[in-house]
């Protein structure tokens, strides 16, 4: 329903900002991460935003990037993951070490998220694993080297491939990830290819 809000920054506290726009506030939950992002209180701000329907509320969340609100809906499609808990995550993880820790299997990452015991970390890396195997990708974790190659767009680089499987758990269809990636430099660490990607692959604001 809301896409996103710009407007004035006008709160800040543990968990959530508010931001004035067209003289209503908008409350919006969000992670450590973002608001570490913010500008001062009473400066323009733009958040991506998503909104969480339950019986008795109608909760906001917003985020400084595209990318971690695309981390946080996957998060949140897991079984057993709420809101609360994908917030958690990414206070403690940015969207490229999501991303990293689910595309290699490494759940250990995830549990330095509070709430987030051994068992559940290993779920969320199992079904994120299996959403990307379903957008096309490869029997282990999303695009082989083969896909890549085939593509014609990414060299025999184990980081582009790496780069690329994680762009697919972020949300990201395998060919634009792909696409992206394979203008970079591939001899680059795996987390700056990343980072990279998302920021071409963000929308552009006047």
């Amino acid at each position: 329903m809301f896409y996103s809000v710009k407007g004035k920054l006008i709160h800040s506290e543990m968990g959530f900002v508010v931001v004035e726009c067209g003289g209503v506030g908008f409350k919006c939950l969000t992670t450590l991460s973002t608001q570490r992002n913010l500008p001062p209180l009473g400066e323009t701000v733009t958040l991506y935003t998503h909104l969480n329907v339950r019986e008795d509320a109608l909760d906001l969340f917003g985020f400084y990037s595209m990318s971690e609100l695309n981390c946080f809906k996957m998060l949140t499609g897991v079984s057993g993951v709420g809101p609360k808990v994908g917030l958690a995550i990414l206070s403690e993880l940015t969207p490229e070490r999501v991303a990293m820790a689910v595309a290699s299997g490494d759940s250990k990452a995830l549990t330095r998220a509070s709430g987030v015991g051994p068992k559940l970390a290993q779920r969320i890396a199992l079904e994120l694993k299996d959403k990307v195997k379903k957008m096309g990708g490869s029997a282990e974790v999303g695009l082989s080297m083969e896909n890549i190659e085939a593509a014609g767009v990414v060299s025999a680089s184990s980081n582009a491939a790496e780069a690329v499987n994680a762009l697919a758990v972020l949300g990201y269809t395998p060919s634009d990830a792909a696409a992206v990636v394979g203008k970079l430099d591939s001899s680059l660490p795996v987390e700056e290819l990343i980072r990279l990607s998302l920021r071409a692959l963000a929308p552009k604001w006047d």
